[in-house]
């Protein structure tokens, strides 16, 4: 082992089993202590299951048993020997252990061949691959634009995964603009900064997911300009994604606007009949539903947004098929879509899906239209301005004045932030549904 024995390494697990018996799994005796280096333990799982478990549930009970067993200031991370890992530069070890983060764990169904590709698309969908193929040097930086649920992440962390197949040691990081700005900010406050500029100016790929949350944090994009010109000069690739072209992000620095638009700006648009259509087949194929051609065309001709909500209509085409033990024919698909004439439905309000969910999550009303930012408060109200969003047909303004006056962007924000976590998180997803499918009845 590289910087830890085998008597500090049984140390940690020991002090894990007698502080945090309720998280020791029996596959823990499996792990592998990689390396101690500048203050970062890094230990192997065996996969990417055990991987994410140990990332949502047990980064602070390790590096308290770290800290104990070793006397040092030690963060850790966890990682996979595997493609598909994404990995980040060594921290420092002026680093404290509540700057140490996890980068977005890639969707493995997020991948090139999953894509539909149409004529709204292509483009983005080329430049991608020509990206993932030659880093750096086909289209730098790459900018791809559009609304909810079209696809931008995805094919981020496609041009990712096919990054890492052609080049299994590149170093490639990718989160959201979110995630930088906290970094930035925490950085500053435990002056880490050398550290800061360590972690993101030392990768082959920088790829940041909703930059429009630059916008009004003036010393983010400072930080951000100069990151950009580094990792530019040195010819390291950049790809960002947003919900609009540079020039419509308001209070976006004239300078970086300039230089977001040096590369390729692709935009992603709703997608057309036929490429529907190709998204309705594919997903009822992942999904083993078999659908006529019929009832292909009316789902694709009645869902006309976005891939993500098409996604969710054969969902609700799966779970109906699935109870009634039938066959899925036209007037199934009218009912999964809420248009059977059987049962007419009453539109869904805001106020009853705040209803909904209060009693869910034991909240208040006054509480999730207040300031309040504690976890218990913002999650739920997250999870009431997304299914506002998705099920009815009020605009993000009109959302955000059932919270308390909330800005648009707050809307966008909490919708992205539920859309990920339903994509990664198998429990919420479930959770999610049940609250879906309740409103709907």
């Amino acid at each position: 082992m590289n910087g830890i024995t085998d008597t500090v390494w049984g140390d940690i697990l020991g002090q894990l089993r007698v502080h945090h018996p309720e998280l020791v799994r029996g596959w823990f005796s499996q792990l592998v202590p990689v390396h101690l280096d500048h203050g970062v333990l890094e230990i192997r799982a065996a996969n990417e299951s055990q991987q994410r478990y140990l990332s949502d549930h047990c980064v602070r009970p390790f590096v308290e048993a770290a800290q104990a067993a070793t006397g040092r200031l030690i963060s850790v991370r966890f990682t996979i020997n595997e493609i598909g890992l994404v990995t980040v530069p060594p921290e420092s070890a002026s680093l404290t252990v509540e700057q140490e983060t996890t980068p977005l764990t890639l969707n493995s169904m997020y991948s090139f061949p999953e894509f539909v590709t149409g004529p709204s698309n292509r483009l983005a969908h080329a430049a991608c691959v020509a990206v993932s193929e030659s880093p750096g040097m086909a289209y730098n930086p790459l900018f791809i634009h559009g609304n909810v649920g079209l696809g931008k992440t995805h094919l981020l962390q496609a041009t990712c995964h096919r990054a890492l197949e052609l080049d299994p040691s590149a170093q490639i990081l990718y989160l959201t603009c979110e995630t930088f700005t906290n970094h930035f900010i925490e950085a500053v406050e435990r002056g880490a900064m050398n550290s800061f500029r360590y972690r993101y100016r030392h990768v082959d790929v920088l790829v940041i997911d909703d930059i429009q949350f630059l916008a009004e944090r003036e010393r983010s994009q400072e930080e951000f300009f100069h990151t950009f010109n580094t990792l530019y000069q040195i010819q390291k690739q950049i790809i960002l994604s947003a919900d609009s072209p540079p020039s419509e992000i308001p209070s976006l620095e004239d300078r970086l606007v300039s230089r977001f638009n040096w590369g390729l700006v692709a935009s992603i648009d709703p997608p057309c009949l036929d490429t529907r259509i190709a998204i309705v087949r594919k997903k009822a194929k992942s999904r083993k539903l078999s659908l006529s051609d019929e009832v292909v065309h009316y789902v694709a001709s009645n869902v006309t947004s976005n891939a993500r909500e098409l996604e969710g209509a054969i969902l609700q085409l799966h779970a109906l098929a699935a109870q009634r033990a039938g066959t899925v024919d036209l007037d199934l698909a009218r009912e999964a879509l809420g248009q059977a004439p059987s049962s007419l439905r009453v539109p869904i309000s805001v106020p009853t899906i705040l209803n909904a969910v209060t009693k869910y999550y034991g909240v208040r009303l006054a509480d999730l239209q207040s300031r309040k930012r504690t976890k218990s408060i913002a999650f739920p109200r997250q999870v009431c301005m997304y299914l506002a969003r998705t099920l009815t047909s009020h605009s993000l303004e009109e959302i955000g004045g059932y919270f308390g006056g909330r800005d648009h962007t707050t809307v966008l924000h909490a919708t992205k932030t539920i859309s990920r976590l339903q994509e990664t998180d198998p429990e919420f997803r479930d959770t999610l549904d049940s609250l879906r499918n309740s409103l709907q009845q």
